[in-house]
């Protein structure tokens, strides 16, 4: 696929992404004046705007790899995938929306909102340096041999090996913050532990089919978490 129809590929599904959510968000809470889910909605469509113009200039065929499941993704990341990026995010939104209805939650102070968003904005932001200093973060585990594979240890990989994993570990802890609910801190929790799964996966994966790696994990001794794992 050429750069600019990935590029333009990537905006679509960004709004289309966005509109659903927003749809979803509004018929489980049965409101449409949920302040904090408007916040929310107006927050990712910014960084996911910014995510897609920088990888349109700084890796375009990695939007291209971004875009659809690609052959030779490993067999448990057909359903480890979908789980993390999907369902898990959805349980979130669903259940905070529900949440947000039933008045399950306390109110949540402001300092608090505002340190969840700042928090999620900084993985945000990690995220896309993870991706813009590796050129093969796929959506899926797979050895890319048709894009010369080959171990990134610039960016944030000089500090872990999995940075990518470390951003959206927080980002998911600190979106049912954002959106005011207490409850979705349980699903963010599960798709936080398939996550640390995933991870744990992917690492050996790399470790025996990529060249070069295993001599990488030795510099680079933590996965997820400097001094922890």
């Amino acid at each position: 696929m050429k750069p600019h129809g990935s590029a333009r590929k990537w905006a679509v599904k960004t709004a289309v992404y966005v509109v659903l959510l927003a749809l979803l968000l509004t018929l489980v809470s049965g409101s449409t004046d949920w302040t904090a889910a408007w916040a929310y909605l107006a927050f990712l469509t910014g960084i996911m705007a910014v995510s897609g113009i920088l990888l349109a200039r700084v890796s375009p065929g990695l939007l291209a790899e971004r875009s659809q499941l690609q052959p030779g993704t490993k067999p448990w990341d057909k359903l480890l995938a979908p789980l993390v990026g999907l369902a898990g995010p959805l349980a979130i939104y669903i259940t905070a929306a529900l949440d947000f209805r039933h008045r399950w939650s306390a109110p949540q102070p402001l300092w608090l909102t505002v340190a969840a968003f700042t928090v999620a904005a900084l993985a945000a932001l990690a995220t896309t340096w993870a991706m813009a200093a590796n050129r093969f973060f796929s959506t899926t585990v797979r050895i890319q041999a048709d894009r010369g594979h080959r171990v990134v240890d610039a960016g944030p990989y000089r500090f872990v090996r999995h940075p990518g994993y470390a951003s959206v570990i927080l980002f998911d802890l600190t979106m049912p913050l954002a959106l005011g609910s207490y409850w979705a801190l349980i699903p963010g929790a599960a798709t936080c532990a398939l996550l640390v799964v995933r991870t744990a996966l992917e690492d050996g994966t790399l470790r025996v089919e990529l060249d070069g790696y295993a001599d990488y994990a030795d510099r680079v001794r933590y996965r997820l978490a400097p001094g922890i794992w």
